[in-house]
């Protein structure tokens, strides 16, 4: 089961938009949905929010975004997790992904950081791989040296509006996760969004007849531009 929530990010009003911060939008989302607010929290170097009794054996769950920058993410993680004796199989981080496109959501358990610095900095802090990652969509510019302006520039509206719906799709696993239902979580989260029904197709209508029998061709002149 879950007990911390943690969304990824930078802090400030200049990066709050911008594709690094996909993280805290999931965190953000996620606490509007549970009617909690995140307040900072100087011990632990981030802004927090803990729910009661959310967790699967009625123990607190936990929402952070860490105030450290990115690459400093380990530092806040590992203070709250240590605290209150959060294993890291109970967390889930969620963060920016750019091998996968603005719309799609993967849920997996450890696996590599993929020179994701903030990960590789909770990796660090926490000595070990071993903790949940929900990897938000954000594309890839197409060329190496050009990734750390892309993440750290607003994403499109149209891909603000597919990571969007990624967010929104990937929130309703979040009960499953606390809950410890885990397999169910990857299957919700990977299913992606309902495909809208096609419209439905209405019974072609009978050809119309003159009353009295069929219909027959118009006489030579009538009706015939020739």
């Amino acid at each position: 089961m879950i007990r911390l929530f943690v969304g990824l990010g930078n802090p400030g009003a200049e990066y709050e938009d911008t594709r690094h911060n996909a993280g805290f939008w999931w965190v953000d989302a996620l606490a509007q949905e549970l009617g909690v607010r995140l307040v900072p929290e100087a011990r632990y170097q981030g802004i927090a929010a803990r729910v009661n009794g959310k967790a699967a054996d009625g123990g607190p769950v936990w929402l952070l975004e860490p105030m450290t920058y990115m690459n400093r993410s380990g530092v806040s993680v590992a203070g709250l997790a240590r605290f209150f004796k959060i294993e890291p199989k109970q967390i889930l981080v969620v963060h920016d992904e750019l091998d996968l496109q603005p719309g799609q959501a993967k849920l997996k358990f450890g696996g590599s950081v993929a020179g994701h610095n903030g990960l590789k900095d909770i990796h660090g802090m926490l000595g070990t791989l071993d903790f949940w990652r929900l990897r938000l969509g954000i594309g890839h510019p197409g060329v190496k040296a050009e990734v750390v302006n892309y993440v750290l520039k607003r994403p499109s509206a149209e891909h603000r509006e597919a990571i969007g719906k990624s967010i929104e799709q990937s929130l309703k696993a979040a009960p499953l996760l606390m809950a410890g239902q885990m397999d169910k979580a990857l299957a919700l989260v990977h299913a992606g969004p309902e495909r809208p029904k096609p419209p439905r197709k209405e019974p072609a209508a009978a050809p119309r007849t003159p009353a009295g029998g069929e219909a027959s061709p118009p006489a030579h002149g009538e009706g015939d531009d020739t």
